[in-house]
């Protein structure tokens, strides 16, 4: 698998998971200073030649700066035009359990010439995600499925059995996730950003953070506010302090409310080969009859995790196709397989370690951001409401997922997202976004108030910046990133 590969697949499973005593302030040892980096050929196939790695050493417990060291291995293509260089433009990838290693050989080079031009493009790997210092949890490989990590209720929407499988996990990455799985959250990667910045040797940065990295840039924009000069965020998270990773989790009911009536619509055209009903209005109770019938009757399904098709991996399989209109066929090749007692060939996973890598730093950064309940009754009373408001979803947005049994109390409270500081963030998101749905994102808006400006796409999909070819938006957004200039208010791009 060339790395550029393998960088995909580390970021489509990074998207299943989903306190330090020292002051919150910069260390004498990030501020600016001189670089002193080593920059050597990044390891793997497929990648831009100009592209190089290094490491940054930074501290494990940033409570005790002087103690253990762990590596943040970042990677760099050089501005393309050293005349107009302003700066590092820091790629933050989107999970928890993303890497943006590889992003300037790949999403980097589709930012047109004069960002290129201004910007070192610079990517890195998260603590704990190799090719950074690690963690893996050693989970068992029942627990890898996408439809255990996310946490679906029993078909009678039971949350017993989910209580269960997070004691397991939990007990798994207290077992083997080691000393360094207490210590990640976004905080710390906050706090590591801002050390790459040191070890670059630049001033500010400008950076452009996805998904989840949107709440990291935000985040590192409270923190070292004073450290920014032009912030994307690109598909928006819930901020709220009281709940982070759990309003994340809980976005998913509205996101694919947002979303399936254009899966439908496409679904019931006349003129498609994979047509599932003759109206729009006929795609959804075709689909939950189906779920409900695999609910009872699973189908063997040789080679996926589980070995068959039964009515939760038919929702997450929706959940995971409402990412991006370019799946839509897949799923509905699936549920006409379904309906016909058949499968298609299991779907392609990535390397089990992979996996157990991406999961473990998933699930230490959304139960170190903040606490979770650990009472059964409480993910009952709201998997129960959720499955009536929202039944696409069964109640599974509201479950207890591995943070319910997680060891440790997060070490301090969540930053609170507030609008002092500069004013230098650009908001983007699509209208129609399963992940990170827009009620999320006008809250991250709202937040950040005369911060930031927010250019809304309507469009369909997750990541709205150069995906989806929507002039408007991605004019607007490099724009801001090549000359700083950026619209008075909030925009929106039909």
């Amino acid at each position: 698998m060339t790395q550029i590969k393998r960088n995909a697949a580390l970021v489509a499973t990074s998207a299943v998971l989903l306190g330090l005593t020292a002051p919150l302030t910069t260390s004498a040892s990030a501020a600016t200073s001189t670089p002193s980096l080593r920059w050597t050929k990044c390891a793997g196939t497929g990648l831009d030649p100009r592209q190089q790695c290094a490491t940054v050493k930074v501290p494990m417990d940033y409570a005790h700066p002087d103690g253990r060291k762990i590596d943040v291995v970042i990677s760099r293509i050089p501005a393309e035009n050293p005349a107009t260089r302003r700066g590092a433009l820091m790629l933050i990838p989107g999970g928890p359990g993303g890497s943006s290693l590889n992003d300037p050989s790949g999403k980097g080079q589709k930012l047109p010439q004069d960002v290129r031009d201004a910007h070192d493009l610079i990517g890195f790997a998260p603590r704990g995600l190799a090719p950074s210092t690690s963690v893996d949890c050693g989970l068992e490989h029942a627990d890898l499925a996408l439809s255990k990590l996310r946490p679906w209720p029993a078909p009678d929407g039971s949350v017993a059995e989910n209580m269960v499988t997070a004691q397991r996990m939990a007990d798994a990455c207290a077992r083997n996730g080691g000393e360094l799985t207490r210590h990640i959250s976004t905080v710390t990667e906050a706090r590591d950003l801002d050390r790459i910045r040191a070890a670059l040797g630049e001033r500010k940065i400008s950076a452009w953070g996805v998904s989840y990295g949107t709440y990291v840039g935000s985040v590192y924009s409270q923190l070292f506010p004073h450290r920014t000069d032009r912030i994307v965020l690109d598909s928006n998270d819930d901020p709220d302090p009281t709940r982070v990773s759990r309003a994340w989790l809980a976005g998913h009911e509205q996101g694919v409310e947002d979303v399936f009536p254009e899966f439908a619509k496409w679904a019931s055209a006349p003129d498609n080969p994979d047509r599932l009903a003759g109206t729009a209005a006929g795609v959804r109770p075709l689909f939950l009859k189906l779920a409900a019938r695999l609910d009872r009757e699973p189908i063997p399904w040789p080679g996926a995790n589980p070995e068959e098709l039964n009515g939760n991996v038919l929702r997450q399989t929706l959940l995971d196709t409402l990412y991006s209109p370019s799946r839509f066929p897949a799923l509905a090749k699936l549920i006409l397989a379904a309906r016909a007692g058949t499968v298609p060939p299991a779907p392609a996973a990535p390397p089990e370690q992979v996996l157990q890598n991406v999961a473990a730093v998933g699930a230490a950064t959304l139960c170190n951001d903040v606490a979770w309940p650990a009472s059964a009754a409480e993910y009952q009373k709201g998997v129960d409401e959720s499955r009536v408001k929202y039944p696409l979803t069964a109640g599974m947005p509201r479950n207890a997922m591995v943070c319910a049994a997680w060891p440790t109390p997060p070490k301090q409270a969540p930053v609170r997202i507030t609008d002092r500081g500069p004013s230098d963030i650009l908001l983007v998101q699509n209208e129609r976004d399963v992940a990170t749905p827009l009620a999320g994102a006008l809250k991250l808006r709202r937040a950040l108030g005369d911060r930031a400006v927010m250019v809304t796409v309507n469009s369909t999909g997750h990541d709205a910046y150069l995906l989806h070819g929507n002039a408007c938006g991605d004019e607007t957004v490099s724009r801001f990133l090549a000359t700083g200039e950026r619209p008075d208010t909030d925009v929106y791009c039909d």
